[in-house]
This record gives structure tokens, sequence and C-alpha cells, in this order.
């Protein structure tokens, strides 16, 4: 399955690995894979790294990261050349959680409570050990969990989401 062509214009690329060390003699490196997406790199997959595309020709897990060989990636020399290239790939949905959400959709996006009242724009997503917390640029921290649905630039909370969460509005 490919990935497809990295895009032109305004689509934001994720960053989906790194490239570590050479392995071998005939061109394989060695990718610490930051993507659940493990489709990512299927053969025929398409990466952008420092401006270039890159294809996979093959990938294997390897402990606990993988194997890659990239089309015209021939020798050790060009395998080396490669080491700490960070991979980039369009956004691609996960196919065990195709209602999951992604970084890049929260930031920047409005938060709205049920009844319409505007909450302010999300700046960043704060890791959080019971959910993710939504970080907005009044201060107010919003765990995921009070997320309903997300519509375009849009994230609308549940009517469970208490009205103590704006406090610092």
């Amino acid at each position: 399955m490919s990935s497809g062509t990295p895009p032109a214009g305004d689509e934001p690329l994720l960053e989906i690995g790194r490239v570590g060390r050479a392995h071998g003699l005939w061109g394989e490196v060695l990718v610490d894979l930051t993507s659940n997406v493990t489709a990512r790199l299927a053969p025929g997959a398409q990466l952008s790294a420092d401006g270039r595309t890159l294809v996979v020709d093959a990938a294997h897990p390897h402990q606990h990261r993988w194997r890659v060989r990239f089309a015209g990636v021939e020798d050790r020399a060009a395998a080396e050349a490669l080491r700490g290239a960070i991979l980039t790939a369009p956004p691609a949905p996960d196919p065990d959680d195709p209602e999951a959400l992604f970084v890049h959709q929260l930031v920047g996006a409005e938060v709205r409570t049920a009844g319409g009242r505007s909450r302010g724009t999300v700046v960043a997503v704060q890791d959080n050990p019971a959910a993710d917390l939504l970080v907005l640029d009044s201060g107010s921290l919003v765990p995921l969990t009070f997320v309903q649905r997300v519509a375009g630039r849009v994230i609308q909370l549940s009517a469970e989401a208490p009205e103590g969460l704006f406090d610092a509005d």
C-alpha cells in the first residue's frame, strides 16, 4: 500500500520516523517509526526527507525499530548519508481507529461548549496519563474525554464538560 505522493501546497506533512544508522553493506537503514501506522513502510510507500522523496523497497521489523531499504540507496555510503533524516508523510487515517484525532487537526481549532459558547483556540495538546489535554490560548486545560466531535476547525465539547474547566478565562 502506498502512502501517496508527498503533497504540494498547504497540506501538512507529519513526522512519521527518523533514519538511524546504516545496517549492512547494501543500503539498508534502521528507522525509528514514530507513527502507529506501519503501512507507512509498505513497499511503494513514498516518504519525504530533507526535500527529497524516498520510496520504500522493503521494510522488516528489527528489534524495536525497522530495517528499511529505499529505492536508489544501493550501498552503505548512500545509507549513511540518510542518517538523522526526519521522515515525513501526509496524514493517514489509523486503520485500527478511523475516528482517531491527530494533533495537527486540533491545534488552531476553536473550542465551543455544548451551548455554542466559544472558549478559545487550541494552542497545544499536552500529554496526560488520564487523558490528553487541549491547551487553550486562555490557559484553560480541557481533557479530550469531553470532546464530542471535531468538524473542520471547530471542536464541540459534550454537555458533560463542567464550566469549572474555564475558570482561567
